[in-house]
């Protein structure tokens, strides 16, 4: 029987730096790591757990008996980190801690610092490497251009269990490997810039959609190997596709295998359940105070961008992090030091993740879900922001679904409504959300919320569409919304694909490809996308028509005129003033019939007249399309 060695990964400063909340690549030390020692092959184990009473290993390799023979050994500074060397064992092997409580109980652990799970319902934890020999250099070498915040950056939000499957019924999933295939040339050739997917965390329960993390450190084993997912997130690189993961730093599920009580104390969360148990999600919250903790998602964070080459980390729940009474009522939660209701520990964290993400990554970025006016989540942490890269706008959401869904004949009451999100627009760097929140729960999709008929519906999900890309910001749109699904998402079965047989839904689909296509060639559109200087009312008053006139620019002057009708009205010879000198051009027009529209078009050269118009010396005269949007260009 190979009994346990004593053997150590951590230097002095090694953990000098997890007790002080600065080490940040916990995953070289902590875990399951094959190693040799003395010549002799076999598996170091590391594992937090200071208030225990002793601490084994079980597997296959002992029948799952604890034993003397598989003891770990407890560092004798104070650490708290019990670790130890077992021979012969090698990658693949499965194994749980069993952690004796102070009170004698022994609790079977898995592995938060494992790189491989079981796949679930099964709950064990591997050894396993991430060996893999790269091979996608040039965008290694160039992704600070792909992901800056002057690029063109619109986001096709995945679930990867849902986006299709295949045909041996509900939750028959594609592999990582079958995706390489399939979903990323759908990407590409749809024109996204980046793909984010929902989390690909290990998480026991699949209904979760992924935000109930237990295995931080392993893309879930549903869809197959490590390597396998390296093998996708490579091949989305290859096609020119930028990868980002949704991330969940605000709370964790209670399940006995996992994070909660994990030895025997309130380890990873408060105590207190005012401030450790989360009441929307019946979850657990992280205890942002404690310097292991910090260190321990920290060190998560930078693992993906590390390991798995990762361009971004989108922040779930944020505002759940950010305000101890989150959903929470008088009584019950606790006031912070200064009698405030702000996580001043959260805010710490978040701010030292931001930073010590862009010190390590310069070239990615960190995107907050973020639904409160909190003052400048975006902004540099050196001049008090929380450093993100990125926010989202969740009023712009909010408020464009509301105009949206009201019948066309009442928008004029409600003009301020659709126009009010530029109020605020450059207050932060904010990517234009259209998720998978706003596609479950009763809510419908995204067509099936519009008024009218199926013709209206689709022309009214067009103008949204063609609206968000004119609005400065980023963008996300979820999987299935530019099919035009009729259906609420549902996690268990596949997109319906089928619905493409309809001429309405491929046009709905090749108005987003065309929208990709002109969001990627024309400047005005991204280049100052979070800045005053980027954007120009044309008008914003004519609520009786309920029409809106802008202009998208870029840093050399050039300029796009856009023109929203949110009626099924034709407005002929509506009369637009421009910046424009000779002639322009109709670029894009959102009821063009190659896209489901009735053909209201206007000539391709539009004559410039010296009209005085909106305070400019010439203008134009156009006709607006129903329920449409058009994109107009000197160039």
């Amino acid at each position: 029987m190979n009994k346990t060695k004593v053997y150590s990964l951590f230097s002095e400063m090694d953990v000098h730096l997890f007790r002080e909340g600065k080490h940040y690549s916990l995953y070289e030390k902590m875990g399951s790591h094959p190693v040799e020692l003395d010549g002799e092959s076999g598996v170091y184990f590391a594992v937090w757990a200071p208030n225990a009473k002793s601490v084994g290993l079980i597997g296959d390799f002992n029948y799952w008996q604890k034993s003397g023979d598989y003891e770990l050994y407890l560092r004798w500074d104070g650490s708290g980190i019990w670790e130890g060397f077992v021979p012969a064992l090698t990658a693949g092997e499965i194994y749980k801690y069993a952690i004796e409580t102070q009170n004698g109980q022994i609790l079977e652990k898995a592995d938060l610092y494992a790189f491989a799970w079981q796949k679930p319902p099964h709950t064990a934890t591997k050894v396993q490497t991430l060996d893999y020999n790269w091979a996608d250099e040039k965008w290694m070498k160039n992704r600070a251009i792909y992901n800056a915040l002057n690029a063109p950056v619109s986001v096709y939000e995945v679930h990867l269990g849902s986006w299709r499957q295949g045909g041996n019924g509900p939750e028959d999933f594609l592999t990582y490997r079958d995706m390489m295939a399939q979903l990323v040339p759908y990407v590409q050739e749809m024109g996204y810039t980046h793909v984010e997917f929902l989390p690909v965390m290990e998480h026991p329960f699949y209904g979760s959609w992924g935000y109930q993390v237990l295995g931080y450190y392993a893309p879930t084993s549903r869809y197959g190997s490590p390597q396998d997912f390296m093998a996708l997130v490579e091949a989305f690189h290859n096609a020119g596709i930028g990868v980002l993961l949704d991330w969940v730093p605000s709370h964790f599920p209670g399940d006995a295998h996992g994070i909660k009580d994990y030895d025997g104390s309130a380890l990873y969360e408060h105590a207190d359940p005012r401030q450790g148990y989360h009441p929307d999600w019946s979850s657990y919250i992280f205890n942002y105070g404690r310097n292991e903790v910090r260190s321990f998602l920290i060190s998560n964070a930078l693992f993906w961008f590390d390991k798995y080459h990762v361009d971004g980390l989108r922040v779930d729940a944020v505002a759940s992090m950010l305000y101890l009474d989150y959903s929470r009522k008088e009584g019950e939660w606790v006031p912070n030091k200064l009698g405030g209701r702000e996580n001043l520990e959260a805010i710490t964290f978040l701010k030292e993740l931001n930073e010590a993400v862009y010190n390590k990554f310069p070239d990615v970025q960190t995107i907050a879900e973020e639904s409160t006016s909190f003052p400048m989540v975006s902004r540099p942490t050196y001049i008090g922001g929380l450093g993100f890269g990125m926010k989202w706008m969740m009023g712009w959401m909010n408020d464009t679904l509301e105009y949206f869904k009201k019948d066309p004949i009442h928008r004029k009451f409600h003009h301020n409504t659709i126009s009010f999100s530029l109020t605020y627009a450059f207050t932060e760097n904010f990517m234009l959300p259209l998720s998978h929140d706003e596609v479950v729960h009763g809510k419908g999709s995204i067509l099936n919320r519009m008024p009218g008929d199926d013709w209206q519906k689709m022309a009214n999900t067009r103008l949204l569409y063609g609206f968000m890309f004119a609005h400065p910001g980023t963008k996300l749109n979820f999987m299935g919304n530019e099919i035009g699904q009729w259906q609420e998402w549902n996690h268990r079965y596949s997109l319906d694909w089928h619905v493409l047989d309809n001429e309405l839904n491929k046009g709905m689909q090749r108005w987003t490809k065309a929208l990709n296509k002109l969001y990627r060639e024309q400047k005005p559109l991204y280049e100052i996308a979070f800045h005053v200087d980027g954007f120009e009312w044309v008008d914003y008053n004519d609520h009786n028509n309920s029409v809106l006139c802008f202009l998208r620019k870029d840093k050399a002057g050039n300029a796009l005129l856009v023109v929203c009708n949110f009626t099924p009205v034709v407005h002929e010879n509506y009369r637009v003033g421009v910046p424009f000198k000779l002639s322009c051009n109709e670029i894009l027009n959102s009821d063009a019939t190659t896209f489901g529209g009735s053909g209201v078009e206007n000539n391709k050269t539009i004559k410039i007249e010296p009209i005085p118009s909106h305070g400019k010396p010439q203008s134009i005269a156009i006709t607006l399309p129903p329920l449409g949007i058009i994109v107009i260009s000197s160039q």
